[in-house]
C-alpha cells in the first residue's frame, strides 16, 4: 500500500486526508506527527520542513511541496538530492493569485487608495483617470503564475510587460530577460508585480537601485517571497514618495512582527501571505498524478531542479 506523510503549518490534516483519499482511495495518508513505520513513507507532502525525520524515511522516493515556492525546501538539511521534489501546480492555486493581482493592480489603477484617504478627510474631489491601455504592468517571473495573471491583466488592456532571467515568449506581452534588459524593464513599468521564484540571484531583487529605476509614482506588489524584497530600502522609496504604494502579502520574517512599521504606513497593504491558499479538493489530483507516474515508472511532471532553485 503507498504511504504519504503530511504536514503543514496549519491544522489541514483531515482535509488533505480526504481529498487525498477520495483522489486514490489505495493511498495511506499520515499526518505528522504520526509517522507510524518509517519504513513504510514513500511519498511526503510538506510545507514546513521537518528536519531529521526526512532522514528517518529510507524508503522516500518523492518529496511534495505544498505551496508553489520550494526554496525553503531547498534549504533543508534533511533532503537528499537523489529525492526530487515536486512543486505545486494547480489551476485553482493560479486562478487564485490572478485574482488577487487583478483586485491590487485596478484597485491602484482606479487609485482607491486615494480616495479612501480623501474619505477620511471628507473630501470630494474627482482624480484624473487613465485608461488601462496607458497604464503599464510589470510581472517578475513569468512562470504558470506569471504568465496567467499577464494574459487576464492584458486581456483588460493593460499594457502588460514580463522580466524572467531566460527568454520567454507570451503572446501580447513584451518579454525582457536577464540582467542587461532588467533597466529597461523597469523604467517602463508603473504597477510592478513580484512572482519570482527565490534563488540567490533574485534574493533582495527589489532594492534601492531596482526602486529608482522606477517611474515616480510606482507602486509595488509582492506575492513571491519576501527575501525578494529590502523592506528598509522600500519604506525609504515610500518614504520619500518615489513609490506611492506597495501590497505585501509575504515578508522577511513571518508572521509579520506587530512592532514592523509596515503594519501602519499609510501606503502599504498588508495581508497574510494569503494571496492564493493550496486546495485540498483541487491540489490533490496533480499529487495522485505524479504517484500514479511514479508506480508505472514514468516521469514525474513540475520537479525542481536543484541547480536554477525552481
Amino acid at each position: 500500500m503507498p504511504t504519504l506523510l503530511f504536514k503543514s503549518a496549519v491544522d489541514s490534516g483531515p482535509d488533505w486526508q480526504r481529498a487525498l483519499q477520495a483522489a486514490m482511495p489505495e493511498l495511506a495518508v499520515r499526518v505528522w506527527p504520526d509517522v507510524g513505520d518509517p519504513e513504510e513513507i514513500e511519498y511526503a507532502l510538506i510545507w514546513t520542513p521537518i528536519g531529521d525525520v526526512l532522514h528517518s524515511l529510507p524508503n522516500l522516493k518523492i518529496v511534495f511541496s505544498l505551496g508553489a515556492g520550494v526554496d525553503h525546501l531547498l534549504r533543508e538539511d534533511g533532503l537528499r538530492r537523489d529525492v526530487p521534489i515536486v512543486r505545486m501546480v494547480d489551476p485553482a492555486l493560479t486562478e487564485g493569485m490572478s485574482e488577487y493581482l487583478l483586485y491590487h493592480v485596478l484597485r491602484y489603477h482606479r487609485r482607491m487608495p486615494d480616495y479612501a484617504a480623501q474619505q477620511g478627510q471628507r473630501r470630494w474631489r474627482q482624480l484624473p483617470q487613465v485608461v488601462a491601455r496607458e497604464r503599464r504592468i510589470g510581472i517578475m517571473g513569468l512562470g504558470v503564475m506569471g504568465a496567467d495573471a499577464a494574459g487576464k491583466l492584458a486581456a483588460l488592456d493593460f499594457t502588460v510587460a514580463g522580466w524572467s532571467r531566460t527568454p520567454k515568449s507570451l503572446a501580447g506581452i513584451r518579454c525582457f530577460h536577464g540582467e542587461s534588459q532588467l533597466q529597461d524593464f523597469l523604467h517602463g513599468t508603473e504597477i510592478l508585480i513580484c512572482l519570482l521564484p527565490l534563488t540567490p540571484q533574485t534574493r533582495a531583487i527589489i532594492n534601492r537601485q531596482t526602486l529608482a529605476a522606477l517611474p515616480r509614482g510606482a507602486y509595488i506588489i509582492n506575492v513571491a517571497r519576501g527575501a525578494h524584497v529590502d523592506e528598509e530600502d522600500l519604506l525609504t522609496a515610500l518614504d520619500a514618495g518615489h513609490i506611492a504604494g506597495a501590497t505585501l502579502d509575504v515578508f522577511a520574517d513571518e508572521p509579520l512582527p506587530g512592532d514592523h512599521r509596515l503594519w501602519t504606513h499609510p501606503a502599504v497593504t498588508v495581508t497574510p501571505h494569503i494571496a492564493s491558499l493550496t486546495n485540498p479538493g483541487t491540489a490533490a489530483a496533480h499529487i495522485v498524478a505524479n504517484i500514479r507516474r511514479h508506480r508505472r515508472g514514468e516521469p514525474l511532471s513540475d520537479v525542481v531542479d536543484w541547480e536554477r532553485g525552481y
